[in-house]
């Protein structure tokens, strides 16, 4: 115990100034040696351990290594090009679009668990669908997907289904839950986890349609980086807007509606029919908005 200015000040033994620990969030006081008022702004001090700051890699990770992987697999599946029997690459091609049908119904199944009011989320889902549908055809964006990726195939001089590869590619790799959800997280947290494992996926899916579509699949990587890495970036304010993107109604619509048009997909690398996917890409933003509007009016 020491007197100082009239005042009492106790030390404890063995602590010295800084001694215990800061906790994230918590501040230390502690009173400085040399006497002196103990209530005094000059003795009293805190210590704070200032939040980790990620830079722009580990933002970035995720989306990086999934460019690496759709890369990797699409020289993969150049390489089998060719040397393959066309019955072969075909049944590649047939594993991919039955394991996207089952990843598309496991989408649209977030609409059963999305409403707005009193409105059930299918029947919100429908509506965007059928407006964006509609949004699509008017503003032709089809014709222009096929433009840029007819474009990008006369720049590199590509042959095979170009411009089908890079469409089907870069909607199979960009819409998704685990885009989004993946995306936030590598950028709120730095945490990779969930866009590895899409990265995987992706890859491998990068393989199988290489090899019937050609080159044209390895630049979907443009709209990967663009999209993914763009989401990742702005995940800060994403989260402000969304603190639970998981459970939020809003992404659950636009994941249902994605997962409709991962349906089309699917749809389209089994041959069955031809679903112009690409029109219906305006869905996607008209989702949120549609909800809103039903939310307002009940």
């Amino acid at each position: 115990m020491e007197m100082g200015e009239g005042l009492l000040q106790v030390k404890p033994p063995g602590l010295e100034q800084g001694s215990l620990p800061g906790m994230v969030g918590l501040p230390v006081p502690w009173v400085e040696e040399g006497g002196g008022s103990i209530l005094g702004e000059d003795k009293l001090h805190s210590r704070r351990i200032a939040p980790m700051e990620l830079s722009l890699l580990d933002k970035l990770s995720g989306t990086l290594a999934n460019a690496a992987t759709v890369t990797l697999g699409t020289g993969l599946g150049l390489m089998l090009r060719g040397r393959l029997p066309e019955r072969m690459a075909r049944i590649m091609v047939q594993g991919v679009g039955l394991t996207t049908l089952f990843i598309g119904f496991s989408m649209a199944g977030a609409l059963g668990k999305a409403k707005g009011g009193a409105i059930d989320g299918v029947v919100l889902g429908l509506i965007a669908l059928v407006l964006g549908g509609l949004l699509g055809e008017w503003w032709r964006i089809e014709e222009a997907l096929e433009g840029i990726g007819d474009k990008i195939k006369r720049a590199v001089r590509g042959g095979g289904s170009f411009t089908e590869g890079f469409v089907a590619a870069s909607l199979l790799f960009c819409v998704g839950p685990m885009t989004l959800l993946g995306s936030i997280q590598n950028g709120l947290t730095g945490d990779p986890s969930i866009l590895l494992l899409k990265a995987t996926l992706d890859g491998l899916s990068a393989i199988a349609l290489t090899s019937s579509f050609g080159v044209g699949v390895g630049f979907s990587v443009l709209v990967i980086l663009g999209y993914q890495g763009g989401i990742a970036l702005l995940a800060g304010t994403l989260s402000q807007v969304l603190p639970d993107p998981a459970q939020d109604p809003r992404v659950l619509l636009v994941t249902g509606v994605g997962g409709l048009m991962v349906l089309g997909v699917g749809i389209n690398l089994l041959g069955l029919t031809k679903v112009r996917v690409g029109s219906f890409l305006p869905a996607l933003l008209l989702a949120p908005l549609v909800w809103a509007l039903a939310n307002w009016l009940s």
